[in-house]
């Protein structure tokens, strides 16, 4: 089984995305390889993880995160939306983040902006994962394209992504003009050809966001190579995770705990 799991958002399925409860329970997963995650900044530039512009969804604050401070977002409960168990849950910063995962998990960092939103983010995003030594584990992926040239421009050697819900012709040539190594696309818009095709050219397909059995085993049998992103990491066990896989991503982990 080679299709890797990526935990959507952390296990967001049960837990309050993006917060480290939904990250520590993705992370309980043996099988899960990998984290998808969302990072903007804060008005006082420090990188947090949080999938919309705005607070109003996910905490009990109000207010667009750009316009907020560190301090202020900290205050926030991100948990308690979910369910009273995770009462107390705060918005984690970038920093956090890769500390809880260094040495476990690899991690897909989506920049989550649109034009000039947040100058500074790539250099700000590539200085917090320069500090925890985890450039080859992670790979910076953006629906922004200026987001991905800038990150490249900084550091040449990140692995970057571009993140897309359509298939246009071009698509394959953007991505290699881009430099790009990865791609993040709805899954709907993946088929056997061009996932061959994206292989072929050095290009990692993620299908994002596959909760659903019999898409995850459509998927797998298109192309090995392709790695599905879920909410529910538990779907996907049940369906590939064999008594023999187990045991071998147990000791894998175990392994890396070591190194």
């Amino acid at each position: 089984m080679n299709n890797l799991c990526v935990a959507h958002r952390g296990f967001s399925g049960k837990a309050p995305e993006n917060t480290r409860a939904a990250i520590q329970m993705a992370m309980d997963e043996p099988f899960v390889e990998w984290l998808e995650i969302d990072v903007q900044m804060t008005r006082d530039g420090v990188p947090v993880v949080i999938h919309d512009f705005s607070v109003d969804r996910t905490t009990t604050g109000r207010g667009k995160v750009k316009d907020l401070t560190w301090q202020e977002i900290r205050k926030m409960d991100a948990g308690i939306w979910k369910g009273r168990q995770f009462a107390g849950e705060q918005i984690p910063s970038l920093d956090e983040v890769l500390q809880l995962v260094k040495g476990r998990l690899k991690v897909n960092i989506e920049l989550k902006t649109s034009g000039n939103m947040y100058p500074g983010l790539e250099e700000k995003v590539l200085a917090c994962v320069e500090t925890h030594d985890m450039l080859s584990d992670i790979v910076l992926t953006s629906f922004e394209p200026k987001a991905l040239v800038t990150a490249k421009e900084l550091e040449p050697k990140v692995r970057t992504g571009l993140i897309i819900d359509s298939h246009p012709r071009n698509l394959l040539s953007r991505l290699k003009r881009m430099k790009c190594t990865f791609l993040s696309i709805g899954y709907s818009h993946l088929d056997a050809a061009f996932a061959a095709d994206l292989v072929k050219n050095g290009i990692t397909p993620m299908a994002w966001t596959v909760d659903d059995p019999k898409v995850m085993r459509s998927l797998a049998r298109m192309n090995p190579e392709i790695m599905i992103c879920t909410n529910r990491p538990d779907t996907w066990g049940q369906i590939f995770m064999s008594k023999l896989g187990q045991k071998i991503s147990f000791w894998r982990r175990i392994w890396r705990g070591w190194a």
